[in-house]
């Protein structure tokens, strides 16, 4: 079953409670679909504890950054050096798993998909 996986926009729009990432949350929980959110999104997204924040996190899993992964993220912005460390993370993440990703900067994720072409990027 194909997981997702979110970055800081897709964070946020939930935080925002936006109707469209709200839909992608419940209906990933209702299947039992696996949302995955990369340590450093949480760093980048987080600026201080509420009850939704915490509700947010206790709905994914939190996927921290081993040596392989951060070799894969390295690769990428070798490809494409002009991408965030945390946007190739995020690719590279979702591509270890088959996920789709979730993001508010479409553009930029796909300009990585040089390094990824099997990951699908879809707008939160």
């Amino acid at each position: 079953m194909i997981g997702a996986t979110f970055d800081t926009g897709a964070l946020i729009a939930l935080e925002r409670r936006r109707a469209r990432m709200s839909r992608v949350m419940a209906l990933a929980t209702l299947e039992g679909r696996r949302i995955t959110v990369p340590a450093a999104v949480v760093m980048e997204w987080w600026r201080r504890r509420s009850d939704l924040a915490e509700q947010i996190l206790a709905s994914v899993e939190v996927e921290t950054l081993d040596l392989e992964l951060a070799q894969t993220v390295g690769e990428a912005l070798a490809v494409v050096p002009d991408a965030t460390a945390i946007d190739a993370l995020v690719m590279a993440s979702a591509a270890r798993r088959g996920d789709v990703v979730y993001t508010s900067d479409v553009s930029d994720l796909e300009r990585l998909r040089v390094r990824f072409p099997d990951v699908r990027v879809l707008h939160a």
